[in-house]
């Protein structure tokens, strides 16, 4: 696949003119497009633009609501909870987390859950959200059945991808992974691709290991990272997310057919409040100088979760955010039957 560079806000502009033709306000138009293009702005481009059209698919559906917005059932201090209305998940995590936010600045500590949400895309936009706000920042979300319990044979555990930032003036740290060893975006664009992927991905369906990312997308028996432990880990969100919201759990979500009103926690640590300045910054570079120290095989080196994100985000803000020529051409596509 050709890869075009599109200005930043072209990308984003382009996204938000489609989304003003399915029933989005222009401020909610505005903040949706951002969000999706953030992704592909910084590198993330399996949660990207890859998955607008899958997003607008699921708007014809009547399985995201773009005019709704969270209900609060449950305001008790610092803990919330949310009714996502199936409205927009990307708009929704953004809400709760900027919520989760506002009541660690009163609270020191809070916690702000969603239920009947959807997919929130790509999760590190929220990690990004609470660290530039000076937050350390915990989220997740579980998701439909992607993932065999360990020794099982079909699909019962999500891979429910869970967000983790931390604040730092050198640069953030900023984990965002799912329990998959690789997303399902990541691998819809290697199969795209014609390509196998670098390690492992998931099993076939007679339970040996395989690196084709078409049968892993077909089956939906992602390998768990860390084999047994990624799945126990990730069992564990799940039932986190669906205590503390009081709604669904993955296997209720997979009953549906589709990946819609998902459960998500938002986590929230004003250092400033909690009184942890004098010594966050040191500890944390301390922590990254040993990490960057460390002896490596051959020429590798060593990265911190999120190092080169704020890299990748200036050099595409300078040459162009790199999109399919493919995919571009049926945006401008969706853009012509828009202003029809």
């Amino acid at each position: 696949m050709v890869d075009l560079f599109i200005p930043f806000e072209k990308v984003n502009n382009t996204l938000k003119e489609i989304l003003l033709n399915y029933g989005f306000s222009r401020e909610r138009a505005e903040r949706c497009a951002s969000l999706f293009a953030k992704a592909d702005l910084d590198g993330v481009r399996s949660h990207g633009v890859n998955r607008f059209f899958l997003f607008l698919d699921f708007i014809k559906k009547g399985l995201v609501n773009p005019d709704k917005e969270p209900l609060a059932l449950s305001q008790l201090g610092m803990f919330e909870r949310w009714n996502g209305q199936q409205g927009v998940g990307n708009l929704n995590a953004e809400f709760a987390m900027n919520r989760a936010i506002e009541l660690s600045k009163e609270f020191g500590i809070s916690c702000v859950t969603l239920q009947n949400t959807n997919h929130w895309m790509r999760g590190g936009n929220f990690g990004w959200q609470a660290v530039e706000a000076g937050c350390i920042g915990i989220c997740f979300t579980n998701t439909n059945p992607n993932m065999p319990a360990w020794g099982g044979s079909e699909p019962k555990v999500g891979n429910n991808p869970l967000v983790i930032a931390i604040p730092r003036k050198s640069g953030p740290v900023v984990l965002d992974m799912a329990f998959t060893q690789f997303a399902y975006g990541k691998l819809s664009i290697s199969k795209a691709k014609g390509e196998q992927m670098a390690y492992e991905a998931g099993f076939d369906d007679k339970g040996n290991l395989t690196k084709d990312p078409g049968t892993v997308i077909n089956n939906h028996l992602g390998l768990p990272i860390g084999l047994w432990k990624g799945s126990g880990l990730s069992l564990v969100l799940d039932l986190l997310a669906s205590v503390l919201s009081g709604g669904n759990a993955t296997h209720d979500i997979g009953k549906s057919g589709f990946e819609t009103a998902v459960s998500q926690v938002f986590l929230c640590f004003d250092p400033t409040k909690l009184e942890l300045t004098d010594w966050i910054e040191t500890k944390a570079d301390a922590l990254i100088e040993d990490l960057k120290n460390s002896s490596t095989f051959g020429d590798k080196s060593v990265r911190y979760p999120g190092e080169n994100t704020i890299e990748t985000r200036n050099r595409n803000l300078k040459n162009g955010v790199p999109i399919s020529e493919k995919l571009w051409v049926e945006l401008q596509n969706e853009l012509k039957n828009a202003k029809i």
